[in-house]
């Protein structure tokens, strides 16, 4: 494996790689075919794809991290050679990142280049193989792509044993007491609005299958993309960009009521409070509006849909926007994330005295949770998502288990109560705490 740091490498050492896509015949199961304890996923109903093995990593840290990953990965396909006779979207050269919410997180991001990507879209199947200058390509040399995969592993739901994931001391009444605090702050005038986050923990044991999460995330969250880049887990409702061939798109979700799917009454009347709700639609314009600005100066015949609507997901109502747009300069998928990072949606407005509050306020980092996660090809296209509805696994420790730390939080601004804010968590936690438990 080759690794690199973009805050040290000079241009001279610049990767070469190659990259050969080849149709795939039969379209795959890909979770098939995914590490069971290091999964590289991305999926969601019938497009998706899986990495198998990495063959490069770049790391990022700091408040450049962004533009820092952009910039690297200009270079790196500038000097990669692809073979891409499928020109789909996710084929030929791709890397997939996870980068962190705050410029002074301990996480670090990254960009990670498999080796083998196996991709379906929607009827459509093809293989990518990555290899580096003098490396031999078995795809070039004319290799059946079916013979490049690994062996199919069955995905064993009865395995899995189950994590419990519980706040940690007293997150709780902390979290209670930031509402409260961070609510007196928007009341007194400092800020429109702040997003505070509280966090639940367990313990993964060794040898665990982390398919069978992902397997269920896949099954429940058909409207969401689910994830697995580097140990975090999830499945995100909220695209942050995707960018192809010129055409951009986002997706912006701020209002939450929980759903309650064992009452149809009662679920549609959680669903119409939240349309009807002033604090709600108050929450959700400061959203849009940060995510209008940030793009406008990047892209051209900027367009949102009419009226924020009501999401539906297995968990939760959300109130939604979709927006559109042209490309209006050259401009990455990185970028068009570094140009909105980090949103209203999860920091708050002002943005920098929300991000200031919330580094006060929340008694940890939040690490990867709330930053980026997706992918980047080599024309600078790709699909990046709000990380939300998500846990980080850990090192394993001296017994092979690792910590798994789930976060969810909510929209603050003046009315908010603290009791409902809570059960918000509750229920944006559910993806996680579902798919990881028993």
């Amino acid at each position: 494996m080759v690794k690199t740091d973009a805050t040290v490498s000079p241009a001279g050492d610049v990767p070469t790689l190659r990259a050969v896509t080849r149709p795939l015949g039969k379209l795959p199961n890909l979770l098939a075919f995914a590490d069971e304890h290091a999964p590289l996923f991305w999926n969601r109903g019938d497009r998706g794809c899986v990495g198998i093995g990495e063959l490069l990593r770049l790391s990022f840290t700091g408040p450049d991290r962004f533009r820092a990953a952009s910039a690297r990965w200009r270079e790196i396909a500038a000097l990669a050679a692809v073979d891409d006779p499928v020109a789909m979207p996710g084929s030929g050269l791709v890397a997939f990142g996870t980068f962190a919410f705050a410029d002074e997180s301990a996480a670090v991001s990254v960009l990670i280049v498999p080796r083998l990507l196996i991709h379906r879209h929607r009827g459509t199947a093809w293989v990518t193989e990555v290899t580096l200058a003098g490396e031999t390509s078995e795809l070039e040399r004319g290799a059946d792509p079916a013979e490049l995969l690994p062996t199919e592993r069955a995905v064993d739901a009865a395995s899995w044993a189950g994590v419990e994931l519980r706040p940690a001391g007293s997150t709780v009444d902390a979290y209670l007491a930031g509402v409260a605090d961070a609510t007196a702050r928007v009341v007194a005038g400092e800020l429109e609005k702040v997003v505070l986050s509280r966090q639940i923990a367990g313990s993964v044991s060794r040898g665990s299958d982390l398919r069978v999460p992902l397997a269920r995330l896949s099954e429940r969250y058909l409207d969401c993309w689910t994830f697995a880049v580097d140990g975090l887990i999830g499945a995100s409702p909220e695209t942050l960009v995707r960018s192809t061939s010129g055409a951009v798109s986002a997706r912006v979700l701020a209002g939450t009521r929980g759903r309650h799917q064992e009452d149809a009454a009662r679920d549609r009347a959680a669903r119409d409070e939240l349309l009807r709700s002033a604090k709600e639609q108050h929450e959700h314009d400061f959203a849009v509006q940060s995510v209008v600005t940030a793009l406008a100066p990047h892209v051209t015949e900027l367009r949102t849909s009419d009226a924020p609507f009501a999401l539906q997901l297995p968990n939760v109502w959300h109130l939604a926007t979709d927006l559109g747009a042209a490309l209006g300069a050259e401009s990455t998928a990185l970028e068009l994330v570094d140009a909105q990072h980090p949103t209203a949606a999860v920091a708050g407005t002002p943005t920098v005295d929300a991000v200031a509050v919330i580094a006060e306020l929340e008694p940890f980092d939040r690490g990867r949770y709330s930053g980026a996660v997706g992918w980047i090809d080599a024309a600078g296209d790709g699909e990046w998502v709000i990380a939300l509805r998500c846990a980080q696994l850990g090192e394993a420790g001296p017994d092979g288990a690792r910590a798994l730390v789930a976060t969810a939080g909510g929209g603050i601004v003046e009315g908010s109560d603290p009791q409902h804010e809570l059960g918000e968590t509750v229920s944006k936690f559910r993806p996680i705490t579902e798919a990881f438990g028993g």
